[in-house]
């Protein structure tokens, strides 16, 4: 059963749940700071490391982390190094940074290579099916023809029916498309029944659940070995297979998995905080190295990833810098394309350095057909996800990737623009006509215009459907690299109908600003499909800044940063007018994970006590029932919420709060592990203070158990102030009393219920069975 299928007013998916603090875990202190005890109020004496307010319980997968806790163990574990004496006092937080930093430093390096091996693997298998290199079978296209001159034929390269000597054009053309739908059933079935059996996370992008996990949600088995060895494999796979995905999402689970996996490995003494601002990190050289966009890298985690949710964001900033340089360097020096570069689709070369003011109209329109289609992307993939989820499909994962990867071949190998690689198709639309390189299946004959602008839409309205289905199958995919593609194919489409249309009417007033020559080329198409896919990126990702820098950096056009910002903007303008979310905020609310997008709520006049559960509806704790210890540790074990208010009296007055699975662990240890377990067992208790004291210490004083930083607010406050509370300050609970008596509670699930109650898949596939 999901976490989510339970009532939200019971807070069950946060069970197990308990925060770590200082002196616990794998960054605990010296033995000496271990051994701290805390005076009690009744006298006694409770020993830390003995089960009391300082006993380290672990997290459960599906939980999320107190940040205020993990953020006040750091500081104490931080404290403890520098109070060491002597020599030790100086090296342990010198050695303590240096293991930080070497992790950071490898995981650039890491990720790198990790793309450069990706880039090369993909290319060699995509061309595999259409060809191999007459003097080396591991040669891709590329490889095989490099030395020659521009216009020069490439003899070496051969495609299967020319290699097997294959005459007859028939024969040719049912040997060529044979070889090209089974590679691409067995490179997608092969993706497939590694994920299926291997590594069930390895799926999807990997994006949502970063964004989820980096804002507190403990999911580990995400970040696995095993996922960053078959998300790696899997993903070289889908890629070549010709699927309509792309590689650029899962960079950033690989390379998030490889920060954490080095993390492991040289033993950081981090606690969950400080462990997702070093995935932070890593997410930012994960998009660094699938885009070589070190600076769009780190505005991406800054904007899509809102890595300013963290308390200190100027020391998430540089590290994630330093990591997407380190990645980006890497990735330069292995110059896995031989272009010596790292900018993936130059244009810059092919554009002048000015643009004409008619030419915001066509542009304009692009940015709205960005919009339109952007969000009809997403609202069909979510179509298309939900009914995978509700019939027969979702039970035979494989059996769908290889009969929609044969649906795939068969339909692209029909339309010439759909038949090579995504990368290829987006680097020749982006590129402006040029004699030398020759004409890319006759883009650049104006005779063509109308069969061309037909090809292009024909192939942007089959990759928006294949997209919409494949995002989402059991293969690792990524949806940038496919929305680049359709927007680059409208946008050429545009392009190539401005372009015709001035060279019809080149006296016309609109014109007037292009030169008198007809030889000098007044528009350039290619960067109309730079346009177009930023518009396209725009309106599936609502992302705005960082897009814009991903694209310059991604094109080198520099000098047409204005025309590519305006375009974002609008599309995402006319995208929010449809729909509010983009595609990984839809992800997010489909499977309902505990994030909370960080945008301003505004009600309408409602109040806390809209949302909040009562508090008659509540399972409390009433101080001194059950009456014994064991009693009280009998009710800890069977609910399974995250934490209890405790209240005391006839009037509900409240106590306070405490964290279930920390008090189940402390009362485990008293009654078994002391030496007099046995005469605790049968004690009475009380949470509240000073009353153990008085009583003459015949009752257990839990009163150090209580949740120290629970926030009460009243019933009657702004629910906008509430929702906000819980964006900025990451709660996990309020409280809410009038005039000292408990009247109800609020959890983080209200309010995730609440930002996604406008979304018609919301919860949908909370709790999606993983084959």
């Amino acid at each position: 059963m999901s976490i989510w299928d339970s009532p939200r007013r019971h807070m069950d998916w946060l069970k197990s749940w308990s925060p770590r603090v200082p002196g616990a875990g794998p960054g605990a202190p010296s033995d000496s700071a271990r051994s701290s005890f805390e005076l009690l109020e009744r006298g006694g004496l409770l020993r830390a490391d003995a089960g009391g307010l300082d006993a380290a319980v672990p997290y459960a997968e599906g939980t999320t982390i107190d940040w205020h806790r993990e953020e006040a163990a750091e500081r104490e574990r931080r404290r403890t190094l520098r109070a060491e004496r002597g020599l030790r006092g100086v090296l342990a937080p010198v050695a303590d940074s240096a293991r930080t930093w070497l992790v950071i430093v490898l995981t650039g390096l890491g990720i790198g290579v990790a793309g450069a091996w990706l880039d090369v693997l993909v290319r060699w298998l995509g061309d595999l099916r259409e060809g191999r290199c007459t003097y080396g079978f591991f040669y891709n296209q590329v490889a095989c023809c490099s030395g020659l001159d521009p216009g020069e034929v490439c003899t070496e390269w051969k495609t299967w029916s020319e290699y097997l000597r294959v005459s007859s054009i028939l024969g040719q053309s049912l040997l060529q498309a044979w070889i090209y739908i089974a590679l691409a059933i067995m490179f997608a079935g092969s993706a497939a029944v590694l994920v299926v059996t291997y590594a069930p996370y390895a799926f999807h992008t990997g994006i949502p659940e970063i964004k989820a996990i980096l804002r507190g949600y403990v999911f580990d088995a995400f970040l696995s070995p095993w996922t960053l060895l078959i998300k790696a494999l899997g993903l070289a796979l889908a890629v070549a297979s010709g699927l309509s995905l792309g590689k650029e999402g899962p960079l950033v689970h690989v390379s998030c998995c490889l920060a954490f996996l080095l993390s492991r490995i040289f033993r950081l003494q981090h606690n969950e905080s400080q462990k997702r601002k070093l995935l932070a990190a890593a997410a930012a050289a994960g998009v660094s190295v699938a885009f070589g966009s070190p600076l769009g890298g780190v505005l991406f985690g800054l904007e899509e990833l809102d890595t300013f949710a963290f308390s200190n964001e100027s020391d998430v900033l540089w590290r994630g810098f330093v990591t997407s340089v380190i990645a980006a360097v890497s990735l330069q020096y292995i110059d896995p394309f031989g272009t010596s570069k790292l900018v993936l689709f130059e244009v810059s070369g092919a554009v002048g350095d000015t643009w004409r003011a008619f030419e915001l109209i066509p542009w304009m329109l692009l940015a709205i057909v960005g919009g339109v289609v952007g969000t009809l992307l997403i609202r069909l993939n979510a179509a298309a996800a939900v009914y995978r989820r509700n019939s027969a499909i979702h039970d035979w994962p494989v059996l769908e990737v290889v009969s929609f990867a044969a649906l795939t071949g068969a339909v692209c190998y029909l339309v010439v623009f759909l038949r090579v690689q995504t990368s290829e198709l987006v680097a020749n639309l982006f590129q402006e006509c040029d004699a030398t390189k020759g004409d890319y299946h006759g883009l650049c004959n104006p005779t063509a215009l109308w069969h061309n602008v037909f090809l292009l839409i024909l192939t942007a309205a089959v990759k928006v459907l294949l997209t919409a289905w494949t995002f989402g199958m059991m293969v690792p995919a990524g949806i940038f690299l496919p929305t680049i593609a359709i927007g680059a194919c409208f946008g050429r489409a545009v392009g190539l109908l401005t372009q015709g249309l001035q060279r019809a009417y080149p006296d016309a007033p609109i014109f007037s600003s292009c030169p008198p020559d007809a030889s000098i080329r007044c528009i350039s198409p290619g960067f109309y499909a730079v346009v177009g896919a930023a518009a396209m990126l725009g309106g599936v990702t609502r992302m705005t800044v960082s897009l814009v820098v991903i694209m310059f950096e991604l094109t080198g056009a520099l000098s047409h940063v204005l025309p590519i910002m305006i375009s974002v903007v609008v599309s995402k303008w006319v995208a929010d007018a449809l729909g509010r979310d983009g595609i990984y905020t839809v992800w997010i609310a489909m499977r309902r994970y505990p994030w909370l997008p960080p945008g301003e709520h505004r009600d309408s006049g409602q109040t806390a006590a809209q949302i909040m559960t009562p508090a008659p509806d509540l399972v409390v704790l009433r101080d001194g029932a059950p009456r014994s210890v064991a009693e009280l540790l009998a009710f800890a074990r069977a609910h399974r919420f995250h934490g209890l208010p405790v209240v005391a009296g006839e009037d509900d007055m409240l106590v306070g709060f405490v964290v279930r699975e920390k008090l189940r662990a402390y009362l485990e240890r008293l009654t078994t592990e002391e030496p007099d377990g046995a005469l605790n067992a049968d004690r009475g208790w009380t949470f509240v203070r000073g009353a153990a004291a008085a009583g003459g210490g015949e009752r257990v004083d839990l009163a150090p158990l209580l949740d120290p930083a629970t926030l009460q607010l009243r019933k009657d406050v702004p629910l906008q102030l509430v929702v906000n509370m819980f964006q900025k300050m990451n709660l996990r609970h309020v409280l809410f009393s009038q005039e000292g008596r408990l009247t109800g509670l609020v959890t983080k699930t209200d309010i995730v219920w609440l930002l996604n109650a406008h979304s018609p898949h919301a919860g949908q596939l909370a709790g999606e069975k993983v084959h």
